[in-house]
């Protein structure tokens, strides 16, 4: 499949009072054309962090970014701040977990639709502003002449979020990147905002970024999964090598600590015990360490690379960043 995105060694550290925090820490990643990716985590593992990064959002300072981010073979990292405008919204647009402080409340929806295809597209207001009710009506907001010219404060949080898809995908970027876009809406409205991204991926062959910490979302959406923790990818695979067969340990406990339709009601839910490491100060070793009950000596003193999880896969496929996997501990008896 042809690469959209390719990211490489991307390190993403913030300087504040307390010293430098290491937010991102070598990430490796790529989206194929047409693919929708899911990257889940627990929250502070430097997920969100890495989308902005995708779209350079991220103000520096505080923050120093390095490494390369791979857009249809430029790097994002180097263009400058009037050319990533041109890039944003046109090329590659973002769904924010909070439509309302994301939505501008002194603006039409219909306005914050135009403004970008005015902006991107060279439109006439005529054109725009039909593009921006027909936009509405594809992501299912009903009388969408009227809606174009009513405010964010009157639509729901489902419309809303609907909104903000119809601004993200006005300009048809070649990826979209979802930011946790189901956080703040009741589960019945979250499977419509996710039916929509899916109908529109296929009609409009667009890639997905999908950030998020609920699973079933993935499962239903993503063909492949990017597990971080403290700011590394720890596991990486399509979604039924990370579900049926997960190789990492924190993989597995995200796994088990999901509800089950089959578990009984007075069975506890069985958490990931302890807490993520402090990015100040990450540990030598593997990030995942103090809080496994498979890890071993080597695992204090040395980080684990992204290796193949399973024999005869390809290059590209499930791997994990687990000292079990090393060859020497090939044998050993895993839980």
């Amino acid at each position: 499949m042809e690469r959209l995105l390719e990211v490489h060694d991307l390190k993403v550290n913030f300087n504040v009072r307390g010293g430098v925090v290491q937010a991102v820490r070598g990430v490796n990643f790529h989206i194929n054309k047409g693919e929708a990716v899911a990257i889940v985590g627990e929250s502070g593992c430097g997920k969100s962090v890495t989308a902005q990064s995708l779209m350079r959002l991220i103000p520096s300072p505080p923050a120093n970014l390095s490494g390369k981010i791979l857009f249809n073979g430029e790097d994002l990292l180097k263009k400058t701040d009037k050319e990533m405008e041109a890039v944003r919204g046109k090329d590659i647009g973002m769904i924010f977990q909070d439509p309302m402080t994301s939505l501008n409340p002194t603006l039409t929806i219909g306005t914050q639709i135009i403004e970008g295809l005015l902006k991107h597209e060279k439109l006439s207001k005529a054109k725009a502003h039909k593009r921006a009710i027909e936009m509405l009506k594809l992501v299912g907001i009903p009388n969408p002449e009227s809606r174009v010219d009513q405010y964010p404060h009157q639509f729901s949080g489902g419309m809303r979020q609907r909104a903000m898809i119809a601004i993200s995908l006005a300009c048809n970027p070649a990826l979209l990147i979802a930011d946790e876009p189901t956080t703040a809406l009741d589960v019945t409205i979250q499977a419509q905002i996710m039916q929509v991204m899916k109908d529109l991926q296929k009609k409009m062959g667009t890639s997905i970024v999908l950030i998020t910490h609920d699973l079933g979302v993935v499962a239903d959406v993503c063909d492949r999964v990017i597990v971080m923790y403290a700011g590394k990818v720890v596991e990486t695979g399509t979604k039924f090598e990370i579900f049926n067969n997960p190789q990492h340990p924190y993989t597995r406990g995200l796994l088990r600590s999901v509800p089950r339709l089959d578990q009984k009601k007075d069975e506890p839910l069985i958490p990931i015990h302890g807490t993520p490491p402090d990015l100040f100060s990450p540990p030598k070793g593997c990030s995942f360490c103090a809080r496994c009950d498979e890890a071993m000596r080597v695992c204090v003193d040395n980080d684990p690379d992204l290796v193949i999880a399973e024999e005869g896969m390809e290059h590209e496929g499930h791997r994990a960043a687990c000292w079990m996997l090393h060859p020497y501990a090939k044998g050993e008896v895993r839980s």
